[in-house]
This record gives structure tokens, C-alpha cells and sequence, in this order.
């Protein structure tokens, strides 16, 4: 028999058949299994959900009136997520993944910066693999931590701003926007610091490949022939090889390079690897780079707005693996920065900053009325403000097609420029 009970009732040997709300608001990636571990009582406890079904055939019920139903403080168990490659410390296990320590305008300062360097190191590397020469991934090494920090200071910035990069430079930004998602995912999955700067190095370098692809198949403005589509899916192969004979990569980093198109069904490539089999790493670098390839202007299309990428990505099926999938949401937003949403107010806003642990409630800043069928001052609201009213009610990723700049609610053009060289 079900029977729903508010989530402090809830005790060690009882059935959790469901938890109220969003998947996204419980800290498990599946329901429906004995509490035997203190550590899920401590964890569903001060998770965001308020209630539960339990089933009282297949575990205990509620406690009588009295009896001692107490679990581990939250902040008493070292919370370690349960697909790391390796137990992280103690410290790492208990430290939450770094957000808003700096606003999102000071933080694209920095960034803009960062990009720009970003750049030209990847140019620079994939100039040196089509002269036939070996790839420095040391040298890479510095990038990767002023990325990292920048990362940590404030997630938003340099993965909003990496975004926006060029038809023409999508290649070399790509990289640096990945590296960047990387390592946020990292830090939301609780890795500790030397696994993010890994993670980071394979984000920079998971395309080298691509540097040994013909120009006109790389930079071709429609669709690929066959013969061409296997020309591109040779980039996997290409770049390990490039990666290996440099000598100075972690073994880590040329497994994201030859496996981050392979998919969780056994449906991707080059060997089909399914489920398990695919690295860590490398199912993390399958979602950063799909996620920056789609949200961004290509050759060929125009980059999907960053809210509609994520819904899109939640409903595939097969392709990614969805834990994974799961922390890249709660470590970039439901609505990322840049995407335009509808109020309740009537209002369109754009997304331009995140408040951590609010995954519904991001900072906006509102430019349209559909009520008056008119532009209005652009004006900045706090969602999760006590005393705001107003609310995000939808997506409305046609409008990002529509209204024309709208980056520029949310970021300096001249930052934009300066990072895009």
C-alpha cells in the first residue's frame, strides 16, 4: 500500500516509492528502493522536496508517536556523488560547487580576457597539428587555470560569453567553451581540484582532430555528403593519435578526445561503447559539447537559444547519460544565461545572471511587453527576490530570432568584440 508522508517522516528501512516534485529538485537519479544508508536520509532530507510515497508492503511504515526518527545533520555526512572515477577527499566531497562569488558584469570583464587568450592558444594549436607538429598540451596547462578560476569565481560568465562566438571562429571558441563546461560540470559533480583542471584540458583539446580535417568539409556551410560525413568522423581517431604522440597528456584526457561522440545507447562513435564502458570524462565531454554545438551559430544554422538546448537535450533518449545531464542542468540553469523567457507579468525578459540553488528563479532583465505589443526600458529583476511577483511561466526561444542584440542586454558588444578578437 502507497502512502505519502511529509519527507521528515521519513526513516531509515521504509520503501521510497516517489518523491514529490521535479527530478531536479531530489538529489537521487531514481526512486522506488529501500533508505538503508543514513547518508540518503541526510540527503533527501535537505534536498528541496516536502513530501514522499512510501510503500508499506515492501518496508517499514511511519514510526509510532515517540520514537526516535533522527538522521545525520546534512552538514555531518560527506556527500560523495556515486559515478566519480575515484572517492574524492573529504574536503572535496563537502564543497559545494562555487557560484556568484563575483557579479556576472565584473566576472565578463575577466573573461572577455580569458576568451581572447583562449583563442589564440587553440588557433595557434591547431596551426602547429596541420604543420605536422607535436601538440604542447603543457603549454595548455595555464589556460586551463585561468579558465578553472574563472570558473570557480563565477560559472556564468565565461561559458555565456564563450557562447557567443563567430561562424568564423566556432572551431577555436568551441574548444575554449567546452573546457569551460568542463569544468563547471566537474565542480557540480564534486570532483576534486586536479580532476577539474583534467576535465578542463580535455574540454581545450577533445577537437584537435578537426586541425587534420580538409577546410572545405570543416567549414562547409550546408549539409555534409556521405563521403564527407566520414572524412568528420575520423576527427575522434585523428585526434588521439595527435594527443598520444605528444606524450604529455593524462590517459584521461585522449579518451574524451576519441570517445566524446559515442552515446550511452551504444549508438555513437567511432567503437560504439555503450552505458558504463564510456569513461567518465568522456560522457561529461558528450554533454558539453553537444550543448555549445547547439547553442551555437555554426556554419550551416543558427544556434538554438540556450533554454530551448536544454529541454531539447532532456528529451533524447539514449543519447546521454542522464545523472550526468542531470548536474550540467543544476550547474548551468534550467534557463541559461541568454535565453529568453516569458514572464507572468506578460514581460519577455532575458536571462543574464543565475542564483545559485534557484534553479527557476534566475536574475532577468525584462525588454518587451506582449500586453502592450511594445518595447519597454529594459529593467532588471531578481526572480528570487522575497518580494518579487513575477515569474517565469515559459521559454520563448523565437524571440531570440525576432528581437535582434539581445546579447547586449546582458553583456558589453565591446566585450564580445574584445573576446572574439
Amino acid at each position: 500500500m502507497l502512502k505519502k508522508i511529509p519527507v521528515a517522516q521519513l526513516r531509515l528501512g521504509m520503501h521510497l516509492h516517489k518523491l514529490e516534485g521535479s527530478w531536479l529538485d531530489h538529489p537521487f537519479w531514481k526512486t522506488r528502493f529501500v533508505l538503508e544508508d543514513p547518508e540518503q536520509l541526510a540527503r533527501v532530507r535537505a534536498s528541496h522536496v516536502t513530501e514522499a510515497w512510501i510503500d508499506v508492503d515492501l518496508g517499514l511504515d511511519v514510526a509510532p508517536a515517540g520514537a526516535a526518527t533522527t538522521a545525520p545533520s546534512p552538514a555531518s555526512v560527506a556527500v560523495t556523488p556515486p559515478i566519480l572515477p575515484q572517492a574524492p577527499s573529504p574536503a572535496a566531497a563537502q564543497r559545494p560547487a562555487a557560484r556568484g562569488d563575483r557579479p556576472i558584469e565584473a566576472e565578463l570583464r575577466e573573461a572577455a580576457a580569458i576568451c581572447e587568450r583562449g583563442r589564440k592558444a587553440v588557433q595557434s594549436m591547431f596551426g602547429e597539428a596541420r604543420l605536422g607538429r607535436t601538440i604542447d598540451t603543457d603549454g595548455c596547462r595555464a589556460l586551463v587555470e585561468d579558465i578553472s578560476a574563472s570558473v570557480q569565481r563565477n560559472p556564468t560568465a565565461i561559458v555565456s560569453l564563450a557562447r557567443l562566438k563567430t561562424r568564423d571562429d566556432y572551431t577555436y571558441m568551441h574548444s575554449v567553451a567546452v573546457c569551460a563546461l568542463m569544468v563547471a560540470l566537474a565542480r557540480q559533480l564534486g570532483l576534486d581540484e586536479e580532476q577539474c583542471r583534467v576535465a578542463g584540458l580535455a574540454g581545450l583539446v577533445h577537437d584537435v582532430g578537426k586541425a587534420l580535417m580538409p577546410l572545405d568539409v570543416l567549414n562547409k556551410p550546408g549539409s555534409l555528403t556521405d563521403a564527407e560525413w566520414r572524412v568528420m568522423r575520423s576527427h575522434p581517431q585523428r585526434g588521439y593519435e595527435l594527443l598520444a604522440e605528444a606524450q604529455g597528456a593524462p590517459e584521461l584526457v585522449l579518451d574524451v578526445a576519441l570517445h566524446h561522440h559515442e552515446r550511452i545507447d551504444g549508438k555513437g562513435y567511432p567503437h560504439g561503447l555503450e552505458g558504463d564502458r564510456i569513461e567518465l570524462l568522456s560522457r561529461m565531454g558528450a554533454v558539453c559539447d553537444i550543448y555549445d554545438a547547439i547553442t551555437s551559430n555554426r556554419p550551416y544554422k543558427a544556434g538554438w537559444d540556450p533554454a530551448e538546448s536544454i529541454a531539447r537535450m532532456a528529451s533524447w533518449k539514449g543519447h546521454l547519460d542522464p545523472a550526468i545531464f542531470a548536474a550540467f542542468v543544476q550547474s548551468l540553469g534550467i534557463y541559461p544565461t541568454g535565453s529568453v523567457v516569458r514572464l507572468q507579468s506578460g514581460k519577455l525578459a532575458v536571462v543574464v545572471d543565475q542564483n545559485p540553488g534557484k534553479l527557476v528563479a534566475p536574475v532577468v532583465k525584462a525588454f518587451y511587453s506582449t500586453k502592450a505589443q511594445m518595447r519597454i526600458v529594459p529593467v532588471r529583476i531578481d526572480l528570487a527576490r522575497k518580494d518579487c511577483s513575477d515569474r517565469i511561466v515559459g521559454r520563448e526561444p523565437e524571440a531570440s530570432v525576432e528581437f535582434q542584440h539581445l546579447a547586449e542586454l546582458w553583456v558589453d558588444p565591446q566585450l564580445v568584440q574584445r573576446a572574439m578578437g
